[in-house]
């Protein structure tokens, strides 16, 4: 089981299937963080000093925080997908087919 934290554009009803399959999901909304401005740099570094995993739809600048060599301990980026259940799956089986999932970055993208 991964410890999440779902930025703020991250679509609840993912979140809670995710809890339904026993994942453990802290969202920023729960955090007190929503609405700040916070920066992806402070998203990142929030989740990784709680020990969680981001997840996000904003792929294009955690990809890019990743590769410039940001500490965190993992980064789930996901592309939008209506069916948010099959969504929620896919992370979870992403997940638990990881050993660690500290510093890495996983996509999760809808089927075609």
């Amino acid at each position: 089981m991964a410890r999440f934290y779902a930025d703020e554009n991250f679509p609840l009803p993912v979140v809670e299937e995710l809890r339904r399959l026993g994942q453990d999901v802290l969202t920023m909304y729960e955090d007190g963080k929503a609405n700040q401005a916070l920066s992806d740099e402070e998203v990142l570094a929030l989740a990784h000093t709680m020990n969680r995993v981001v997840l996000t739809m904003n792929r294009k600048h955690f990809i890019r925080l990743h590769r410039q060599g940001e500490n965190h301990s993992g980064i789930i980026v996901c592309t939008f997908d209506a069916d948010f259940i099959g969504q929620a799956v896919r992370i979870h089986e992403a997940v638990e087919a990881l050993p660690e999932i500290a510093g890495q970055l996983v996509r999760v993208n809808r089927p075609l």
